[in-house]
């Protein structure tokens, strides 16, 4: 199993959950949307990169395109792999958090 570190874990998940669409630019709306928090383009792109070397996402390159300063944009989209590791994260944090509850700790502390 491969292990995920939070950040890796909701960068796939906003791909996931963007499609085939997902590029730089909406990713980081999403994640902001969703966590509160501002993203570098810069994290995210490091990050994406690292990603796609371990084989859990791909990218296909869109055509040039004016509104974008002639360059063309970086699509991303999960591979199989990147989908089995999102399960297998999820079914291992699923066991670790299982009756967890605000009310399991004594409060006593």
């Amino acid at each position: 199993m491969e292990f995920l570190t939070k950040q890796e874990e909701l960068f796939l998940l906003a791909v996931f959950r963007i499609g085939k669409n997902a590029y730089l630019v909406n990713i980081r709306e999403h994640l902001m949307e969703h966590t509160g928090k501002d993203w570098a383009f810069g994290s995210i792109y490091i990050t994406l990169e690292k990603l796609r070397r371990r084989g859990l996402i791909d990218i296909r390159i869109g055509k040039p395109s004016f509104s974008q300063g002639g360059k063309a944009i970086k699509y991303y989209e999960l591979t199989q792999s990147g989908i089995q590791t999102l399960r297998e994260n999820k079914r291992l944090l699923d066991k670790m958090w299982k009756e967890f509850s605000d009310f399991s700790f004594n409060s006593k502390g």
